[in-house]
């Protein structure tokens, strides 16, 4: 018998039973977005953004009537001293649905920026725990308010049959405008929410940003009052387009404030073009520090 040590080396075949395996690889630029993993991981955008809405109103004593009593308290503030006492021209229009259309999509917008700009670092034991697409959770942020978006609407629907206000056509092109104001919340959020990771002055930043940036939109005013040869500075506001969709697609092609030339309001959508698609970017190309800084 030879006392000389054998060599062995053993080569294992995968098998049809085998997990699959899942390669993690860095992104880089706007050929790498992998926009495709959202869609794969869709249930778990649903779960967080279902989170997100039983979060927000656990152990409150009203709950979800929280969601019908801030557009009404907000419409009340808003009509009492904008229109009773500074009398903003509504053209014709009661103040109260001249402000609420256009107060509809401005709130689903400031909730779902707020909410978003701190999901990351909200989730931070999620991130450093598991793998997923990091764009799930600001996107699931924005998602989970769209559930207020549609209670706000039937309370305005009927404040609309109380002013005997009826809706038109124009209407079917709502679903396009909250897509528009989607889109614009994430644009946005997505800046924020990666930027939050490493500076959290951005905690301190959004409200104040929030805040001003309404007055800056045509929300308890229309684009009427602005002077001609500076309405165009409401095109660079991409909430400008929206804010007026809404009052037009609920008010009719008459509503008031609608005043526009039609080429501002394609600045307005080019400006939301460029920061989604550099906010995707510059998400993607920075998602794999968040574990580490978050």
């Amino acid at each position: 018998m030879s006392s000389s040590a054998e060599s062995t080396s053993f080569s294992i075949q995968p098998t049809a039973s085998d997990p699959p395996v899942v390669m993690i690889q860095p992104v880089h630029g706007w050929a790498s977005l992998r926009l495709r993993d959202v869609w794969e991981y869709r249930e778990l955008l649903l779960f967080l953004a279902w989170r997100d809405i039983k979060v927000r109103y656990k152990q409150t004593a009203l709950g979800v009537i929280w969601v019908l009593l801030q557009p009404v308290i907000t419409i009340a503030i808003f009509s009492v001293i904008f229109g009773a006492l500074m009398k903003v021209p509504s053209e014709g229009t009661p103040y109260p649905i001249f402000a609420f259309a256009a107060l509809l999509p401005w709130n689903y917008f400031a909730g779902a920026l707020t909410r978003s700009s701190t999901s990351l670092v909200g989730s931070a034991n999620l991130i450093t725990k598991v793998y997923f697409p990091r764009l799930i959770i600001p996107l699931s942020a924005v998602v989970s308010g769209l559930i207020d978006l549609g209670v706000s609407f039937l309370v305005l629907i009927v404040l609309m049959g109380y002013y005997g206000i009826h809706l038109t056509a124009a209407l079917v092109l709502l679903p396009m405008l909250v897509l528009l104001v989607t889109l614009t919340a994430l644009a946005f959020g997505l800046w924020l929410s990666a930027l939050n990771v490493r500076y959290r002055d951005i905690n301190y930043l959004v409200p104040f940003l929030v805040q001003i940036w309404m007055y800056v939109t045509p929300v308890i005013y229309g684009t009427a009052l602005i002077p001609e040869r500076f309405r165009f500075l409401l095109g660079l506001n991409p909430m400008t387009g929206v804010v007026e969709g809404f009052r037009w697609a609920l008010l009719g092609p008459s509503a008031p404030g609608f005043q526009m030339s039609g080429w501002i309001y394609l600045l307005s959508a080019c400006v939301l073009v460029v920061v989604l698609m550099s906010g995707l970017v510059y998400f993607r190309t920075t998602e794999q520090t968040f574990a580490d800084i978050v």
